[in-house]
């Protein structure tokens, strides 16, 4: 049933002959696994979507929409990083609170009241309802002007929230005390920053994942190979958008910008797929090797 829609989706988005495969086997059942909920649930179903950068969060999001919509569904994709804070809102919390918060990523460079908005007038949106959504240019590194935002009216069936600490938790004090990498130990070395971030993921990102119904995580193999698949991704910006482009950063810089996301990116790996739904762990090669769910119900 799916299997053109998946030709189609793995020509568009330059994806390798494997994902067929991986989309047949696991992310067919997933989209199914949707379809049933909503005829059992009340809409919006909202999913969240989770896993380190590079593990495919958006790809299967992507898939996901195309799939859903093709049953006759309304879906809506967002990704935490169309929050982000704009680099002048980032410039000021560095001033104020820490000057690592100039770089986005972690909980507190977004405008979490702001995603916690759309999430509602999304899960509430009425036919006469006409809602905007936020956007964020990774390639200039800042916000795109509302002027430039997508509108859309509901009501809408499923909405798809990824991100890579979507659904992450707190953790003690404790835990913060010793540095996990060289940015740490040289930037944060009384632990300001990290703190700060830790406090943050305690409040409001925690109102933004109690709206998700069904958590999927896309497990990465380790942290070393976060980096790996990071890196690809920046290639492809590069050659979306050229080497010029603020946001776009050489292996250096990106060797460095990995380091703000390691001690969170670590904790997810070690606590998240113990409270996910439906886990996908994934190999080496990026193929996914195993589903793990709570229920039987895929």
């Amino acid at each position: 049933m799916y299997s053109q829609l998946i030709r189609e989706f793995i020509e568009q988005e330059d994806l390798p002959e494997s994902y067929a495969a991986d989309a047949e086997t696991w992310f067919v059942p997933l989209a199914e696994h949707f379809s049933a909920s909503l005829l059992e649930e009340k809409r919006p179903l909202v999913v969240g979507i989770t896993g380190a950068q590079g593990t495919g969060k958006s790809t299967l999001a992507k898939l996901i929409s195309v799939f859903l919509n093709n049953d006759g569904y309304r879906v809506i994709k967002l990704s935490i990083d169309d929050f982000y804070l704009s680099r002048r809102a980032r410039a000021r919390l560095a001033e104020t609170v820490h000057p690592l918060l100039a770089i986005r990523g972690v909980p507190g460079t977004h405008d979490a009241s702001l995603a916690i908005a759309t999430l509602e007038a999304l899960e509430s949106a009425g036919v006469a309802d006409q809602i905007l959504l936020p956007a964020f240019s990774k390639a200039e590194d800042d916000c795109i002007i509302q002027d430039y935002w997508r509108s859309i009216n509901g009501p809408i069936d499923v909405i798809l929230l990824e991100g890579w600490f979507i659904g992450a938790r707190s953790v003690s004090d404790a835990e913060l005390l010793n540095p996990v990498n060289e940015l740490e130990r040289t930037e944060d070395k009384e632990g300001g920053w990290r703190r700060y971030v830790n406090q943050q993921l305690s409040r409001d990102y925690q109102t933004i994942f109690s709206h998700i119904n069904e958590l999927v995580m896309l497990q990465a193999p380790s942290f070393e190979k976060v980096f790996e698949w990071r890196s690809k991704q920046e290639e492809k910006l590069k050659n979306k958008v050229g080497n010029e482009a603020q946001g776009v950063m050489d292996s250096v810089e990106l060797h460095t910008f990995i380091q703000h996301y390691e001690r969170l990116t670590r904790h997810c790996l070690a606590s998240l797929p113990a409270h996910a739904d439906i886990l996908f762990r994934l190999d080496n090669n990026h193929r996914v090797i195993e589903r793990l769910t709570k229920t039987a119900t895929i």
